[in-house]
């Protein structure tokens, strides 16, 4: 998330805790003649929503996408609401990014000033409820224990504090001292039944959960009137079950008057004590014992439905809305899938560093010496850079592989076939190996895109000096002659400052350069068809071959006069780089295996 997109993430969040909250509050009017029990547990629902954004549950469910068919929405509106609910808070898109850096500089320090307050109202808080903590902790310092048979410790402080339950894992309870000369035994056991209330419920342990979202949320009023609804649930609550276990209304009515009239009110709201809420209202309901239900299978199946819903709704559609790239691991597992006849693959323990990959036909493929990376860029068309992820061996495991395919057509001449034939041939290769990866490896990945500078490859001033390919007469001297298995068909051959071609198209050219350079080169030549090349340069020391026949010598160093590979491509090719930005497809590898041999 960057800093200039968070205030939109934390109006999202804010506007979803409402909602969640406004709703939680219609449910408590329909619950109000039912115990006060229920109504608190809504409203502490509703305040541990703000620190639980509905997009963490969309994206858990996005993260089962993979493994479960992914069902068409319908378009209507629960779709587009659940959408709008769960929004996730991740970066904007990036043509949202460029209009946003169009925008004058000024919006760009909002995010930093409204920060900047936060954090100025997050410390006050902080800092308020730990000096209010602090005085409660020197009480329960100076306190001396009391010999009194509870479920917890009784301390006796000298402090003019009201009696309280303090600490959270191992509460105990604060009386002040002499509070027998002010009550009498029937009163004293009324608020004991009352404080043992709170330790029972674990009182304090939400009361710290609220205040902790008071702390973060400072700014939204609807947090605080919250916490004002928790206190008055929360004492309703102990008083409804202080009466059911059978103190008299009119002893535990004067226990709670003569405690406000001596002691001071709990300074925190996670030190559950007598006082709370509005003493007026609570006199009167102790009083007058207005009835309270139990909730009836209506209400709860009613209250059922909407904590399934709150919780199962956003889940369930993270799960059917699953990215496209996690929900089918590349390649998809199609019976569609073109696929190799038959495939031998052996592991090489030669030690040798040479590198052959081949298409010695539309229906074969070798590889010698070749790791599984290298084999993942070759079935996707990708360069080193774009593949993220994987495990150690990924290229230090090296693999002998012969492939074979049953012929699609009877002519196999790449000569005679049309551009489209061409093109269609090489994604169909592309697609067989991605399948015996799949199958052999247990390959599985997904495709991200990045925002990434890219070179284009473009005509230069006097135009293209490469030449068109005819006929396998056309290939260049030097990949006819050269040592080690001649060429058949279309291939590239790249070394160390030398890159040729015998009948490639562009596109593959720009691969070729992609692989020299370390960032994606985007033809943009307009050139169709197949062309012959021979590129010579003096490298840099972090440009290396890609391929090299094995057991072929270490080639000659390059000349160190040569010209740089930038000069080479436009004296002799007639093509120049020009340096972009865009949009740049990453693999991310989510689990590969081992190959077993054969």
């Amino acid at each position: 998330m960057t800093p200039d997109y968070l205030p939109s993430a934390l109006s999202n969040h804010l506007w979803q805790s409402t909602l969640f909250a406004a709703a939680a509050g219609l449910l408590t009017l329909v619950l109000r003649k039912n115990y006060a029990r229920a109504r608190y547990w809504l409203w502490l629902t509703a305040s541990l929503k703000f620190l639980l954004p509905f997009s963490l549950l969309v994206r858990f469910g996005n993260s089962f996408g993979w493994s479960t068919a992914r069902p068409v929405l319908p378009s209507g509106g629960f779709s587009f609401v659940m959408e709008e609910i769960g929004r996730s808070f991740s970066a904007p898109a990036a043509s949202s990014l460029v209009e946003h850096a169009a925008t004058p500089a000024v919006t760009t320090v909002m995010p930093v000033v409204l920060f900047a307050i936060w954090a100025c109202g997050f410390v006050a808080s902080a800092f308020f409820w730990w000096i209010r903590w602090r005085r409660v902790r020197v009480a329960v310092r100076v306190a001396s224990p009391l010999p009194l048979h509870t479920d917890v410790p009784v301390l006796s402080s000298p402090t003019l504090l009201e009696p309280g339950v303090f600490g959270i894992w191992r509460p105990v309870l604060l009386l002040p001292e002499g509070i027998t000369d002010h009550l009498a035994p029937a009163q004293l056991r009324a608020i004991l039944a009352h404080e043992l209330c709170h330790v029972r419920r674990h009182d304090n342990l939400a009361a710290a959960f609220h205040m902790l979202v008071e702390t973060v949320f400072w700014f939204h009023p609807l947090v605080w009137w919250i916490g004002a609804r928790l206190v008055e649930e929360r004492e309703r609550a102990c008083d409804e079950e202080v009466l059911s276990l059978g103190s008299e209304p009119e002893i535990y009515a004067e226990s709670i008057l003569k405690t406000c009239q001596f002691y001071l009110g709990s300074p925190l709201i996670c030190v559950s004590g007598v006082t709370g809420s509005d003493l007026k209202k609570r006199i009167v309901r102790i009083m007058t014992q207005r009835g309270s239900h139990n909730l009836s299978l209506g209400r709860k199946l009613l209250l059922a439905g909407a904590g399934l819903a709150a919780v199962a709704g956003p889940i369930a559609f993270g799960l059917m809305n699953a990215p496209q790239g996690r929900a089918q691991p590349q390649p998809p597992a199609v019976s569609s899938t073109p696929a190799f006849e038959v495939a031998s693959i052996k592991p090489n323990k030669s030690g040798d560093r040479g590198v052959r990959i081949m298409f010695p036909s539309g229906t074969r493929f070798t590889a010698t010496n070749v790791a599984l990376r290298m084999l993942i860029r070759v079935a996707y068309g990708v360069q080193e850079f774009q593949i993220s992820g994987g495990p150690d061996w990924l290229n230090s495991e090296k693999y002998d592989i012969e492939a074979k395919a049953e012929a699609s057509s009877p002519n196999d001449d790449m000569f005679k076939m049309t551009e489209d034939q061409r093109n269609a041939g090489m994604e169909r290769r592309k697609l067989m190996i991605q399948a015996l990866l799949a199958e052999r490896f247990k390959l599985t990945l997904h495709r991200e895109t990045k925002e990434l500078p890219v070179y284009a490859l473009l005509i230069a001033k006097n135009g293209p000096k490469v030449q068109q390919a005819a006929g396998a007469d056309l290939a260049p001297p030097d990949l006819k002659d050269a040592k080690g298995p001649g060429l058949k068909g279309e291939g590239m051959r790249m070394g160390r400052g030398d890159l040729s071609g015998q009948a490639v198209e562009m596109r593959f050219l720009a691969e070729g350069l992609s692989n020299q350079l370390g960032r994606t080169v985007l033809d943009k030549t307009g050139l169709k068809g197949a062309y012959n090349f021979t590129l010579k340069w003096t490298p840099d020391e972090s440009q290396g071959p890609m391929f090299k026949p094995p057991g072929e010598g270490a080639p000659p160093p390059p000349d160190p006069s040569g010209p740089s590979l930038f000069t080479a491509i436009q004296e002799q090719l007639g093509l120049k780089l020009d340096s972009q930005k865009g949009p740049v497809e990453i693999l991310v590898i989510d689990h590969a295996e081992k190959a077993t041999e054969n």
